[in-house]
C-alpha cells in the first residue's frame, strides 16, 4: 500500500499548476487537494478516482473506529477504578512498536531517487523530538479531560478541534476560508458553548463542578494543540519532508509517538504513580485480566486512529483529517448512552447536531472543491489536445 510517483517532473506551467484524481492524457498525477487546498505538493501514484476514494474511505474507517474505541476504553478505566492520568497518557502513544510491521513492509517499496531532496538526519529530528513532546503535553490534557468528563460529553466538546484547525490551517497551511467553514466554526463554537454552559452536562459520579471545569478547560485545550500539531505535520510534509510515500507519514507517526511515550514514561515515574499500578489492576471492577485487555486495547485503538489521521493528513489536508474526527460525535455519545448510560438530553441533543452540522457544510465545501478541479482539470485537457493538434 505504498503510493509513490516522481515529486519533480519537469512540467509545462499550465500542467504545474494541474491536480487532478485520475491519470488520463495529461502528465498531472495525485488526486486533488479538498478544502481548497491546491496547493498540495503531494502526489500519489496513478490512482483511478475511484480507487483515490477507496483509500481516503480507509483511513476515515481507522480513524472514527480507532478513536471511539480508545475513548469508550479510556472512560471503561476510569469508571472500574483505573486512576493514573500518566498511564492513561502512556498508552494513547506506547502501541506505536505494531506500526513496524507495515511501515517495515512498505519501506521497501520507496523510491530512492529522492535521497536527494530528503532532509537531514539532525531536522528530522528536530521535528519530530518538537512534535512528539506537543503530542505528549497533548495527550494528558486529554487524559484529564476524559477523567472528569463523560464520555459523550467529551466527544462533543472535542468538535471545537475543527474551529481550531480551521484557524491554524488557514495561518500555517494557507487553506482557503470559505463561508461554509467559517460556518463550520462558528456551529461547532455554538456546541461546545452549551455544553459549558448546561447545568445538566454530566461527569462521572463523585466529580465536583470544579472538577467538571477543570475537564471542560483541560479538552478545550487539548483540541487546540491537536489541531495545532495537525497543522504543523502537514506543514513539515510540504516544507521539510518532501516525500510522496505512505511509508514517510508512517515513519513521522512511529517516530513522534517514540518522543512521546519516553516523556510519558519519564513522567509516570517521576510522579510515583507507577507505585499504584500493581494495587489499580488488583483492585480493577471488572478484574486484572480485564485491565491488562483494557490498556492494551486502548493502546491499539489509539495506534488503529493515528494511522486514519497521520494517512488523511497526507492524502489530502490536516483539515480534512480534523473534520472527519468529527465523526465519531455520531458514535461515541451513543456508545456512551448504551456502555455507560450517559445523560443525553435536549442540549446535549441540540449539541450534536449542531456538531454534525458543522461537519455537514465542511464535507459540502469538498464536494463543491472537487467538482471544480475536475472542471479545471478537463479545460486544461481539452487545451492541450487542441495545442497538440496545432502542433
Amino acid at each position: 500500500m505504498a503510493f509513490s510517483s516522481p515529486l519533480h517532473e519537469t512540467l509545462s506551467a499550465a500542467k504545474a499548476r494541474c491536480f487532478s484524481y485520475s491519470q488520463v492524457a495529461a502528465d498531472c498525477e495525485g488526486p486533488a487537494m479538498t478544502g481548497g487546498d491546491i496547493g498540495n505538493k503531494f502526489h500519489l501514484m496513478k490512482l483511478e478516482r475511484w480507487q483515490w476514494w477507496i483509500l481516503v474511505a480507509v483511513n476515515i474507517f481507522f480513524l472514527v473506529a480507532g478513536q471511539a474505541a480508545a475513548v469508550i476504553l479510556g472512560r471503561f478505566y476510569y469508571d472500574q477504578g483505573g486512576n493514573s492520568k500518566w498511564l492513561a497518557t502512556l498508552v494513547q502513544t506506547a502501541g506505536f512498536p505494531i506500526l513496524f510491521i507495515p511501515f517495515l513492509f512498505l519501506e521497501s517499496t520507496k523510491d530512492s531517487s529522492d535521497s536527494s531532496a530528503a532532509p537531514s538526519i539532525r531536522t528530522l529530528s528536530l521535528i519530530y523530538f518538537f512534535l512528539g513532546v506537543l503530542i505528549a503535553g497533548d495527550n494528558m490534557l486529554y487524559s484529564v479531560g476524559l477523567l472528569y468528563l463523560s464520555a459523550s460529553t467529551y466527544s462533543l466538546i472535542c468538535a471545537t478541534q475543527l474551529a481550531f484547525n480551521a484557524v491554524f490551517a488557514y495561518f500555517i497551511n494557507s487553506q482557503k476560508f470559505t463561508i461554509l467553514i467559517f460556518n463550520s466554526v462558528v456551529v461547532l463554537t455554538l456546541s461546545a458553548a452549551l455544553i459549558a454552559v448546561d447545568d445538566d452536562s454530566d461527569g462521572p459520579s463523585g466529580v465536583s463542578r470544579w472538577k467538571y471545569f477543570i475537564g471542560f478547560i483541560s479538552t478545550v485545550a487539548a483540541s487546540a494543540f491537536y489541531s495545532l500539531i495537525l497543522s504543523l505535520m502537514q506543514l513539515s510534509f510540504e516544507k521539510f519532508i518532501k516525500k510522496e510515500t505512505f511509508s514517510t507519514a508512517l515513519e513521522m507517526q512511529i517516530y513522534t509517538s517514540l518522543v512521546a511515550t519516553c516523556i510519558s514514561t519519564i513522567g509516570l515515574l517521576a510522579s510515583g504513580e507507577w507505585k499504584t499500578l500493581h494495587g489499580e489492576m488488583e483492585a480493577f471492577g471488572k478484574g486484572s485480566f480485564s485491565y491488562v485487555m483494557t490498556i492494551v486495547g486502548i493502546s491499539f485503538s489509539w495506534q488503529v486512529c493515528s494511522v486514519g489521521v497521520v494517512g488523511l493528513i497526507f492524502i489530502v489536508s490536516s483539515l480534512f483529517s480534523n473534520v472527519i474526527s468529527t465523526v465519531s460525535l455520531a458514535i461515541t455519545p451513543i456508545a456512551s448512552v448504551i456502555v455507560f448510560h450517559d445523560k443525553m438530553g435536549g442540549v446535549k441533543v441540540i449539541a450534536m447536531l449542531l456538531a454534525m452540522w458543522g461537519f455537514t457544510s465542511y464535507i459540502y465545501q469538498n464536494y463543491m472543491d472537487e467538482s471544480k478541479s475536475r472542471k479545471s482539470q478537463a479545460r486544461i485537457d481539452v487545451d492541450g489536445a487542441t495545442g497538440d493538434a496545432v502542433c
